[in-house]
């Protein structure tokens, strides 16, 4: 299966702005889609679809902050690089803390504007990759018995196979068993390797919400 072509969405009202975005992403060989409205936008967008978002903050049909938020409960990562010619503080701030990458005030300098295009584009990248990992992760783990899952997370506390049966009031043989089977179907060559494992899934959703940042 293709994978979707990484692109830039610009979502502005004002046709000077779009055009600025598609040429300096075209610039770094990077497809470009524009919209001059949100609800235009939505009706096309899918959340699987790899890339980065510059937000007019400002749209008439439907805000940046709405825009932001309904995209949220579509499950979208896509990470959103808000604009607009007023700094509202107090609508900057809540973007900031629902995820935007960044916010960038009109008219952005070009340098500014691409180095936050090609660094949120690093960021879903990132993303992206996290996800694909705690999906598979979570697949495995779909895969074992219910005791094989109650002997792992127990391995994965740091527990000896003696404590384990005790615990479960089964044999030594018996944990080793479902011990062994477990690992193997987890791809974990070591109990390090299935904390690591179990982390990554925990610390996927914080990072989900990580904003900007240099690599």
């Amino acid at each position: 299966m293709l994978q979707a072509a990484e692109t830039v969405y610009v979502v502005d009202r004002d046709t000077s702005v779009r055009l600025l975005v598609r040429a300096l992403v075209h610039s770094i060989h990077t497809a470009c889609r524009e919209f001059p409205s949100a609800c235009d936008f939505i009706q096309h967008y899918q959340p699987s679809l790899p890339g980065c978002l510059v937000l007019d903050m400002e749209m008439h049909d439907m805000g940046g902050l709405a825009l932001q938020h309904e995209l949220a409960l579509r499950g979208a990562i896509i990470p959103i690089i808000f604009v607009a010619e007023r700094c509202d503080v107090a609508h900057v701030a809540k973007a900031m803390r629902s995820g935007a990458f960044n916010f960038l005030q009109k008219p952005m300098p070009k340098a500014e504007l691409l180095d936050n295009i090609e660094r949120a584009l690093q960021l879903d990248r990132r993303r992206r990759l996290a996800l694909a990992q705690s999906n598979t992760i979570r697949q495995k783990l779909l895969s074992l018995t219910s005791r094989e899952r109650e002997v792992l997370d127990q391995v994965s506390r740091g527990e000896s196979n003696k404590v384990i049966a005790a615990n479960l009031r089964v044999s030594e043989r018996s944990v080793e068993f479902h011990r062994a089977r477990g690992m193997e179907k987890m791809g974990a060559s070591s109990v390090a390797q299935l904390v690591r494992m179990l982390m990554n899934l925990e610390n996927d959703s914080t990072d989900r919400g990580v904003g900007p940042r240099r690599s």
